[in-house]
């Protein structure tokens, strides 16, 4: 059969990026406490095209997936990089795995075990020299309140939600547990999936006692990861959903050798 793929293209433009995105696949991903954690992705696979090429071949990212889905992780991707621009016959090659990742967390006060979930996305590229750059980012939801509030108001303080999302780059292994451990430490509280009467006694008066604005709050982490030799760059950026205004408080920093 013909290969239309490798036939010859005339109009000289190659292509950054082509492939597949967001299919969804089942994956294993590494868990501190259990080994590891069966999650369903949303996998997004590129390679370059040189320009005397018609196209790609779409199935083969298929295929290359599901010789690595028994274990998605960090030390694994360079290998699926690698894999891809030799069964592809690229220079370059870009993946992103975007997934839920669930941590067991008991309720402060009474125990009571619940699930919390958080958005995690591993990034990966290989470059013609076989330089692989790897990004781990983790999204945090948090509760915050609001300092000037509490100190105001004759009683109360406005309080909201946020989300923290953390990239980095690192020299070794980093665990999404520990990225998510710096956020929420780092917060006014932290959130429960399961809260008794106690337990929400116990939050709403800690995050009381820990008001953060958002710059103190992005200050928070960033200074934790500063601190940690392991990480070689990182970018932090909170954002607190306001519960007395229409609109979002932000704030960023960015830190290290890209």
């Amino acid at each position: 059969m013909i290969d239309i793929q490798n036939q010859p293209d005339f109009r000289k433009i190659p292509i950054d990026k082509v492939g597949i995105k967001e299919l969804k696949y089942p994956v294993k991903v590494r868990d501190k406490s259990k080994g590891l954690q069966s999650t369903v992705a949303k996998i997004s696979m590129f390679v370059d095209l040189p320009h005397q090429l018609k196209g790609t071949h779409m199935s083969r990212f298929v295929e290359m997936l599901h010789q690595f889905r028994q274990q998605v992780s960090l030390e694994s991707l360079t290998n699926i990089l690698e894999d891809m621009k030799e069964t592809l016959g690229a220079e370059s090659s870009h993946i992103e795995i975007d997934f839920p990742y669930f941590i067991n967390k008991k309720a402060p006060v009474s125990g009571t075990p619940g699930l919390m979930d958080y958005s995690c996305t591993i990034i990966g590229s290989s470059d013609r020299n076989n330089n692989t750059d790897i990004i781990l980012k983790v999204a945090v939801p948090v509760t915050s309140v609001c300092p000037c509030s509490k100190e105001i108001s004759e009683y109360g303080a406005h309080n909201q939600r946020g989300q923290v999302l953390v990239s980095a780059r690192f020299k070794k292994f980093i665990w999404i547990e520990d990225i998510v451990d710096i956020v929420e430490k780092s917060a006014s509280c932290e959130l429960y999936s399961v809260l008794k009467r106690e337990d929400e006694k116990y939050v709403t008066e800690s995050a009381y006692d820990k008001p953060m604005f958002v710059e103190d709050l992005v200050r928070e982490v960033a200074s934790e990861l500063i601190a940690d030799n392991n990480i070689t760059w990182f970018a932090v950026s909170a954002e607190n959903f306001e519960s007395i205004h229409n609109h979002s408080a932000y704030a960023y920093i960015e830190k290290g050798q890209i």
